[in-house]
């Protein structure tokens, strides 16, 4: 499959979904954050200076969900269904896990949507914790799973709890 952005001489286009069928379709992405014990055990307590850091966040990563097509700008404008946001505290590696899964009908997919919400809401828990660690780490974002539309089921078989495992996107 060709990159499907550009047109026959190479400048940037919206792809065009109009013949399209809609389906429901879905995806789920994640990423972690790396912060020092101080932060790792405020977040966990609630105790930040900020206020509750993980609920300010689930709202700033559904809120980026909801704003992809302002950001990336070949994205599609989504009415999203459902957009849910969610974080795993992980002691041994001193690191939240957050994953982000958006839900649309719709003749386009919402990986950007998922992978956006990931970003913005690790953005946020670093925005409400740098006073106590400068040095906080984002990354290991990516695309977990996405269902439906044309290309079909994609499952991250190096990401995720999901047990099923079709088709590799690495």
């Amino acid at each position: 499959m060709g990159l499907t952005h550009f047109d026959e001489n190479g400048k940037a286009l919206m792809v065009d979904v109009t013949d399209k069928k809609e389906t429901v379709r879905e995806a789920t992405a994640e990423g972690r954050i790396f912060v020092n014990k101080e932060v790792f055990q405020a977040i966990r307590a609630g105790t930040a200076a900020k206020g509750d850091v993980l609920g300010v966040a689930a709202t700033a990563g559904i809120m980026g969900a909801k704003r992809t097509s302002e950001l990336i700008p070949m994205c599609h404008i989504l009415p999203i269904t459902n957009c849910r946001v969610n974080f795993e505290m992980e002691p041994e590696e001193c690191a939240v896990l957050c994953t982000c899964t958006v839900k649309v009908t719709g003749k386009t997919g919402v990986e950007m949507e998922a992978l956006t919400g990931v970003s913005v809401a690790l953005l946020t828990i670093y925005d409400m914790c740098k006073a106590m660690d400068k040095a906080m780490e984002i990354g290991e974002i990516c695309l977990v799973k996405k269902t439906g539309g044309k290309s079909g089921d994609v499952f991250n078989e190096t990401k995720g709890s999901g047990t099923k495992k079709e088709i590799s996107i690495l």
